[in-house]
């Protein structure tokens, strides 16, 4: 779980006067905390390690700090980005795949992650990211922006989930730092490919498994999407609005219950 701060001047955790952006409550409980209970309900995962800034800020939270001391969380202190946090982590565990999300993903559920580990365990690929296609999201939130990466087939955003399974796909999180400053701009990121790559992206000839397929040549290992079919997965928890909107589905799920 990605848990870096964004500093001292972070205008959502001054919301609630928190110390620490992942500590940020939604609907009452901490967001990572939200995330961990989610993946200990999830099957195939195992242990549980968080990448943040300040490892410390996790005792001011009483049951992320008796799961550190059971030995039921271990903390990694994130690097400058969550790229590097992520090969930081990764190099140590290269033995087993290793799934990766974020502190912000509030909605995240243990069936969402299952289908993604699922569909991504069936897949020949070293590295198996997550999208979701903008009907998707529509249908469910018509209103809420998002960033979108066209193709032929759809235009798709993240999910925040990634599966990290061979040593190759260390190859990709390389890739990715050198990509990270462009994550806004999938033009430059298209770019990086060459230029033939960034014409079919600009006249949108190729489809997303298309795209993936050059990037893998690219880089030097494959990778694979795993669309997923629900529309909160692409929701996190960036800014005022959004945290108005996970506490509103969080409130659905909780009448539903009733």
């Amino acid at each position: 779980m990605l848990a870096g701060s964004r500093g001292e001047s972070d205008p959502l955790a001054a919301i609630q006067g928190v110390g620490h952006r992942a500590l940020l409550e939604v609907a009452g409980v901490p967001m990572l905390l939200r995330v961990l209970r989610s993946l200990e309900a999830t099957a195939g995962v195992g242990r549980l390690r968080v990448s943040i800034d300040d490892p410390a800020a996790l005792d001011s939270v009483p049951e992320l700090k008796a799961r550190v001391n059971a030995g039921q969380l271990a903390p990694h202190r994130s690097l400058a980005s969550p790229s590097r946090s992520v090969l930081d982590a990764l190099a140590a565990h290269t033995d087993a795949p290793v799934l990766v999300t974020t502190a912000d993903h509030a909605l995240l559920t243990p069936e969402m992650a299952e289908h993604f580990l699922t569909r991504a365990s069936a897949l020949e690929a070293h590295v198996c990211v997550g999208v979701v296609a903008q009907g998707v999201v529509e249908a469910r939130f018509p209103a809420v922006p998002r960033t979108w990466l066209p193709f032929r087939d759809a235009r798709y955003t993240g999910a925040n989930l990634f599966v990290f399974r061979t040593p190759q796909a260390l190859r990709a999180v390389e890739f990715w730092i050198r990509a990270e400053s462009f994550r806004k701009k999938p033009w430059r990121i298209a770019s990086t490919f060459g230029p033939l790559s960034l014409l079919l992206f600009a006249l949108r000839r190729l489809t997303l498994d298309a795209a993936l397929a050059r990037a893998s040549k690219a880089i030097g290992c494959r990778i694979e999407a795993v669309r997923l079919p629900f529309a909160e997965a692409a929701v996190d928890v960036d800014r005022p609005s959004d945290l108005a909107l996970a506490e509103r589905v969080l409130s659905e799920r909780l009448a539903a219950q009733d």
